[in-house]
């Protein structure tokens, strides 16, 4: 997790947060499904981790697109939130790369737009897509159905 100070002194788009919250099961060590908040406005960002959190996710934030892409190679989330107007490279680059991607085959995307015209034409390559702004208890119930150690709605 990136110090409240350390933010305060990075541009808006320069951070990326980890939040590791390993689960134990039965003897098993057990990781909370990952979800990847893609978001370049940091506000939002952390509105959206709260929420994911409270559907017990772990959760990492980028702020820009390039980043997003470089990082979606080295790991596998469960969900990606992603914004569709990012600096360096769009959201709809970035959901091409997730869906052309084998690894990612299982990842669920969540569109996250205030240009539903742009958003509605990605609409097919999504799982979810959210129009701005979104519902922070929404998006916890919408991630709680897809977590898969929630056997509540399974």
């Amino acid at each position: 997790v990136v110090p409240q100070s350390k933010k305060q002194n990075q541009p808006p788009n320069a951070w990326l947060t980890f939040c590791p919250l390993p689960v134990k099961e039965d003897g098993i060590v057990m990781e909370d499904p990952l979800a990847l908040i893609i978001e370049d406005s940091y506000g939002l960002a952390v509105l959206f981790e709260h929420a994911l959190q409270a559907a017990a996710y772990r959760t990492e934030k980028i702020g820009d697109g390039q980043e997003a892409s470089n990082r979606l190679r080295e790991i596998v989330p469960d969900i990606v939130l992603l914004d569709l107007h990012l600096p360096s490279l769009s959201g709809g680059e970035i959901l091409r790369q997730i869906r052309d991607d084998g690894r990612l085959a299982n990842t669920k995307v969540f569109l996250a737009s205030a240009n539903g015209t742009y958003a509605s034409h990605l609409a097919p390559e999504a799982d979810i897509v959210l129009n701005k702004p979104i519902s922070i208890l929404q998006l916890r119930d919408l991630a709680r159905r897809f977590n898969r150690h929630n056997t509540t709605y399974h």
